[in-house]
């Protein structure tokens, strides 16, 4: 595993090109990033290298994600931002 970002660089990384993106990650790394695991933060951080395109897809539930791990927060972001 590499090593984590501080949470400021993962702040930045989530201002994406689409504001539907903006809207479900800048909230989610607020209320709930510190609360991850130091795995699921790596996750985290491997979603967040994601094209804008493909994400929006995901979110959206117009694909499916291909990768399990990254479909498993997929699911933990959308479940934790329509709380």
């Amino acid at each position: 595993m590499t090593e984590l970002y501080s949470k400021a660089r993962i702040k930045w990384a989530c201002r994406r090109g689409m504001l539907e993106l903006d809207v479900l990650l800048e909230p989610f790394v607020e209320a709930a990033y510190d609360a991850l695991s130091a795995e699921d933060k790596y996750v985290f951080q491997q979603l967040l290298e994601v094209e804008d395109p493909d994400l929006f897809a995901w979110f959206m539930g117009h694909e499916q994600c291909p990768d399990p791990i990254l479909a498993k927060m997929v699911a933990l972001i959308l479940d934790r931002v329509r709380v």
